[in-house]
This record gives structure tokens, C-alpha cells and sequence, in this order.
């Protein structure tokens, strides 16, 4: 097995065949974490699951709903925005946040992946 390494991506062949290969890109996994680490929070997840049941809300009714500082939901909603968890749509000056389906079904597919994950090479 032969390991090659540029700046933001490692590269390991699995055999001599250059065809054969699996290539880490740091920025990407980066990225993946940050989107991790935003889902994993209790509060965070709260905010979630409100989302999923309401659709659709304002910053106002997320943090009366949840019984929170302004603040701090806001705070929580920007790390689930910079997260693609989310989306906005500005009413005035109103903003309204939904999950990102895509987003969540992206994360919900990676996370089963990673679980399932050379369980079925153990089996064999």
C-alpha cells in the first residue's frame, strides 16, 4: 500500500494499480466535521426536532417555544446556518429558518455509513 500527500489531500493506493485508490480530502472532512459537531448538541437538537414539528419559524418563536435567551438561540441558530443545517428566508426584518432536508438526509446517509462501516468484513 502506497501513500502519497499533498496539501489538503491524502491519497493511499491499496496496491500497486493507481486505479485503485482512496483519496482523503482534508477540507472536505473539515467540513463534515463542523456539520457534525453542529447537530451535536443537545440544544442544537431541540432546535432540530422544533424545526421538523413547526416547519417553519421565526428566531422569536424558537426561543419563546424552547424558553431561551434571544441570544442564545440566536447564537445557536448561526452554528446550524454556517452547518447547511438549516435555511432562512428574510420577511422584513424577519427571518424564518427550515431545516435543509437535503442536508439532513446527506448527514442522516454519512453517519449509518460510518456506523455500518466494515461490519459486514467482520461478518465474512
Amino acid at each position: 500500500m502506497e501513500t502519497l500527500m499533498t496539501s489538503n489531500t491524502l491519497v493511499i493506493r491499496k496496491e500497486d494499480n493507481a486505479a485503485d485508490q482512496i483519496r482523503l480530502d482534508y477540507v472536505a472532512v473539515k467540513s463534515a466535521a463542523m456539520t457534525l459537531r453542529a447537530i451535536n448538541h443537545k440544544l442544537r437538537q431541540q432546535i432540530i426536532k422544533l424545526l421538523n414539528e413547526h416547519k417553519s419559524m421565526k428566531v422569536t418563536d424558537i426561543y419563546v417555544k424552547l424558553r431561551l435567551e434571544q441570544s442564545v438561540a440566536s447564537q445557536h441558530l448561526a452554528i446550524l446556518r454556517r452547518a447547511n443545517v438549516v435555511n432562512t428566508i428574510r420577511d422584513g426584518k424577519f427571518i424564518h429558518y427550515s431545516l435543509n432536508p437535503e442536508k439532513i438526509a446527506s448527514v442522516a446517509k454519512f453517519v449509518h455509513d460510518m456506523v455500518n462501516a466494515g461490519k459486514e468484513n467482520a461478518n465474512n
